[in-house]
């Protein structure tokens, strides 16, 4: 899949005070500690657990070689 869309997820605020549902998805992420970074190929089920966390965390898309900003550090 040559080309395909990725997401760089990286997580920006603490779970302290989250439920345990979301501190979950964020280990199912590759996530837990503020400042990890990880990436993974586009699909709806990453679409879904990054929607439960997307307070916490900053999306990224990178398509191919051209990198492209989502999410909070945009703005």
């Amino acid at each position: 899949m040559a080309g395909a869309s990725k997401l760089v997820i990286k997580q920006v605020r603490s779970a302290n005070g989250s439920n345990r549902k979301q501190r979950d998805t964020l280990r199912t992420l590759g996530l837990g500690k503020i400042g990890r970074t990880t990436e993974r190929a586009d699909d709806e089920n990453l679409r879904g657990q990054i929607a439960v966390v997307s307070h916490l965390v900053v999306v990224d898309t990178r398509d191919g070689d051209k990198p492209a900003t989502r999410g909070k550090a945009a703005d």
